[in-house]
């Protein structure tokens, strides 16, 4: 059932008042834009934070070889977290790849 229109109908042969002058503007192009929260965003803070934490710790007195580890570590960290959250992502694009996982089980054996 279609919607009805929030506009208040107009009497036939009635027109607009007109506005105020359209300037024109720069050309809007409609490029693809990740939605908010995706992993793209999530991987950029994560990357931003192992640039961020090495720093502090040098500036708080940690020895280079320690701030040193601790940005490898979180590099480890952040390249499992995005390889994972791709991972959901992609699963959340194809169900049927989602389908896949779960437990394997022979046709004779009851499931819950």
């Amino acid at each position: 059932m279609p919607r009805p229109r929030a506009t208040a109908p107009t009497a036939p042969g009635a027109h607009r008042a007109p506005g105020p002058p359209r300037t024109p503007g720069p050309p809007r192009t409609p490029g693809p834009r990740p939605a908010p929260g995706t992993a793209d965003e999530v991987v950029r803070w994560a990357a931003f934070s192992c640039a961020l934490v090495p720093v502090v710790l040098l500036w708080y007195g940690t020895s280079p070889a320690g701030a040193a580890g601790t940005a490898l570590g979180l590099a480890a960290v952040t390249a499992a977290c995005r390889f994972l959250l791709r991972r959901s992502e992609h699963g959340a694009r194809h169900p049927a790849a989602a389908r896949r996982g779960g437990r394997h089980t022979r046709s004779s054996t009851p499931v819950d």
